[in-house]
């Protein structure tokens, strides 16, 4: 069979619906297939959760190589080849600086801008332009998203929540400008049908649960298309494609458990939010895997992913913890809260280990999405009791292109800006801003 060539722009076609594919063989020349390897397209995503991390458990003791994965991180034993624990880093900008109380509204919003967010409740909110809009600025033209921001629980942009800080600084890591968060999606089916189903940016969700009692699954009208494709490609796109398939059926049907049992909830008296899976397990999943294939089609290569508001107390009982996560971050040293601490931080972190799995997993090229990668997950506060922002929980997944050396813990001088951090990503996503926030430099010995 003579090869199909394929422009990276082709869609499977229904109606109403086109589906993005995967990087295939076909679409790259054979002439061109060498020098495709060498320039790679890189990620970033940046994953947050809330009041700080229990870091006892945390903390490798082993400086370099050959460190052992503390409880907390244990979960990334498969993919430990592929990480950086980086600790000493800061974003002074989280702390008070005069302005007395605040500490999780402030670490939120200046997490990767490094600058100081303006104590107000009021509509003159302002902090500064994050890592991840930067880098949406200049590349995210290359994709059809500039950039995606997701999240597991909602919050507003006014009112006060937090000390006098706006709610708006406590639910955004995003930040198009110096006074405009980015808003996140955190209803899963919203965020799948923004990329692979009608492309209508007005249907309501009232309109999109009514219609989606008649929709068939997005692939049953796009099948003929892909049966031609199909038909046209050699063995290795063949596999890739008809996994690719599988993967997105699979995620619709889980949206459909979801929705169905909400559905059953709500007319039995419940409240709960359209298309948010109950448990939230299964909705930090869901949104992992609607990202990976976001990255895989190369709908975009910037998402910020926050697991909850800064400051939440939701509990788990997913693991047998119905204390509130802020209430236990103010544990006064307590062990028995330490304990619970220690938990829900390896349960967020197991969550994680599942998607950098599936991203080592997910071929592209000669290598995987994971090489072509940079995640960032972490806190802006270390520990919640002390609501200190120096020596941060930072954990660095993916190799940026093979451009960094990974499998290492790295520590750095008490203080460093975490903004040299986003310096050094923003480089590998070939935007080179002299200075982002209270940065002094580059993280050198990432390299």
């Amino acid at each position: 069979m003579s090869e199909t060539k394929l422009s990276r722009r082709t869609v499977l076609r229904g109606l109403g619906t086109a589906i993005a594919l995967p990087m295939l063989d076909a679409m790259i020349p054979l002439n061109a297939r060498a020098s495709a390897e060498k320039k790679k397209v890189n990620r970033m995503m940046f994953v947050s959760v809330p009041n700080g991390i229990h870091m006892k458990d945390w903390k490798p003791t082993e400086v370099g190589a050959n460190f052992a994965l503390p409880y907390i991180l244990e979960p990334l034993q498969n993919v430990k080849d592929s990480v950086v624990v980086m600790t000493g880093l800061t974003q002074d900008k989280a702390r008070p600086n005069g302005d007395g109380a605040g500490d999780h509204a402030r670490s939120a919003a200046a997490w990767l801008t490094g600058c100081q967010p303006r104590k107000t409740s009021g509509a003159n909110i302002k902090a500064g332009i994050s890592a991840d809009q930067v880098a949406a600025q200049f590349v995210g033209k290359a994709s059809r998203f500039p950039s995606i921001e997701i999240g597991c629980e909602r919050g507003g942009l006014a009112g006060d929540c937090d000390s006098g800080y706006s709610c708006a600084y406590s639910s955004s890591i995003s930040w198009r400008g110096e006074a405009s968060p980015v808003s996140k999606e955190v209803n899963p089916r919203a965020v799948f049908d923004r990329l692979f189903g009608t492309g209508d940016p007005d249907e309501t969700p009232e309109s999109r649960q009514r219609n989606s009692k008649y929709r068939q699954s997005i692939l049953d009208y796009v099948a003929e298309d892909a049966k031609q494709l199909q038909s046209k490609l050699g063995v290795h796109d063949q596999r890739k494609l008809d996994e690719y398939l599988t993967s997105v059926r699979e995620i619709e049907e889980r949206l459909v458990r979801s929705e169905q049992f909400t559905q059953e909830v709500r007319l039995s008296g419940g409240k709960v939010p359209t298309g948010i899976p109950a448990d939230y397990g299964d909705h930090i999943r869901l949104m992992y895997d609607i990202m990976l294939l976001a990255f895989q089609t190369d709908q975009t290569r910037i998402c910020t992913f926050m697991y909850a508001n800064e400051g939440s107390n939701r509990n788990y009982p997913g693991i047998g913890i119905t204390d509130g996560h802020h209430d236990l971050s103010h544990h006064g040293r307590d062990p028995k809260k330490w304990a619970k601490l220690r938990e829900i931080n390896h349960y967020q972190i197991s969550h994680l280990a599942y998607f950098l799995e599936k991203l080592q997993a997910t071929k592209e090229g000669s290598g995987n999405l994971l090489e072509n990668s940079m995640i960032v997950f972490g806190s802006g506060i270390s520990d919640g009791d002390m609501h200190n922002h120096n020596d941060l929980p930072v954990l660095f997944a993916g190799k940026g292109g093979n451009t960094i050396k990974t499998g290492r813990h790295i520590k750095f001088d008490d203080n460093t800006p975490m903004n040299n951090l986003l310096l050094c990503m923003l480089d590998r996503m070939g935007v080179h801003p002299d200075k982002l926030g209270d940065s002094t430099g580059r993280l050198e010995q990432l390299i």
